[in-house]
C-alpha cells in the first residue's frame, strides 16, 4: 500500500535557452513537513528550477505535480493560488509601499481583486481585508517585526527586509514554500529568527525547499539535500553524505 503523495513532484523536467540547459531531466519530490536543501554552484539551475515550479518559466518537457494535481501548464498566478509560495534572491519588495502593504498583496484568494466582487460584495471584501491584516500582523509578530507594520520597507535594515520577503511568502498559506537564498546577507538575530520560522513552517505540515549557499544553514535545517550542476541533479542524500561527496567538493568547493 503506497503512502501519501508528495506535496511536490517534479518529473523529468527539461528547460533550455538555446544551448544553455537549465533543467536536464530533473526529478525532485518533497514530502509534507520536509525541508529539502538545494545546493550547487552559481549557474547550476537552482533558481531556474524554482522559476519552473512557481510558473515564472514554462518547461520544454516534463511534468510538475502539486498535491497530486498536474500544474505544469498553469500560469504564475494560478500556481500561487494553488499554494506555491516563494521568496526571491533580490527580495522583489515594493519599495514605495509600507511593510503591511507589501504583505497584503500576497494572500491566495482576495475577493477585492475582481471589480465585480468589489462593487457587489463589499461586506465580504471588507471582512477579507480585515482577516488579511490580522494574518499579516500575526506573521510580523512571529518574525519579531510587529512594530514595523507601518514603516516603509526601505527604512528597515537589510536583514529585516529579508524577513519581510519571508513574511510576504507566508501570507500565502499553501502547502509549498520555496526559499531562494533566504540567508544571503542575514546575520545575528535575523538569522536565528529565519531559522526558527522555517522550522515552524515545516512542523505545521508545509513542504519547504531552500536554495542556499550557506551550507551551515542547510546542515542545521535539512535532513535531505539535492546537489545540482549544469541543470542536472548529480546527487541526492543526507546533508552529511553530500558534504563527503567528491563530486560536490570538486564542483562546489573547488578542492
Amino acid at each position: 500500500m503506497s503512502g501519501p503523495a508528495p506535496i511536490l513532484k517534479v518529473d523529468k523536467l527539461c528547460k533550455a535557452f538555446g544551448g544553455i540547459v537549465v533543467a536536464d531531466n530533473v526529478d525532485v519530490t518533497i514530502d509534507r513537513g520536509e525541508i529539502l536543501g538545494l545546493i550547487g554552484p552559481n549557474g547550476a539551475g537552482k533558481t531556474s528550477l524554482f522559476n519552473l515550479v512557481s510558473g515564472v518559466l514554462k518547461p520544454d518537457s516534463g511534468a510538475i505535480y502539486l498535491d497530486g494535481a498536474l500544474v505544469t501548464g498553469d500560469p504564475l498566478y494560478r500556481r500561487a493560488r494553488s499554494g506555491v509560495a516563494r521568496t526571491w534572491q533580490n527580495m522583489m519588495l515594493f519599495k514605495t509601499m509600507s511593510v503591511m502593504e507589501n504583505l497584503l498583496i500576497a494572500p491566495r484568494d482576495y475577493p477585492g481583486e475582481k471589480i465585480g466582487r468589489l462593487l457587489l460584495m463589499t461586506g465580504r471584501v471588507r471582512a477579507a481585508e480585515q482577516a488579511a491584516k490580522a494574518r499579516a500582523l500575526g506573521i510580523l509578530d512571529r518574525l519579531e517585526l510587529g512594530r514595523a507594520a507601518d514603516a516603509n520597507v526601505t527604512d528597515l535594515p537589510f536583514g529585516h527586509q529579508k524577513l519581510i520577503g519571508l513574511a510576504r511568502a507566508l501570507m500565502n498559506d499553501g502547502s509549498l514554500l520555496l526559499l531562494d537564498e533566504p540567508m544571503a546577507g542575514v546575520e545575528g538575530a535575523a538569522y536565528e529568527t529565519m531559522q526558527r520560522v522555517v522550522r515552524e513552517e515545516a512542523a505545521s505540515g508545509r513542504a519547504v525547499c531552500v536554495v542556499e549557499h550557506n551550507v551551515s544553514f542547510i546542515k542545521d535545517l535539512c535532513t535531505r539535500a539535492v546537489f545540482m550542476a549544469q541543470g542536472r541533479i548529480l546527487e541526492t542524500g543526507s546533508v552529511d553524505d553530500l558534504l563527503k561527496s567528491k563530486v560536490l567538493t570538486d564542483l562546489y568547493f573547488g578542492v
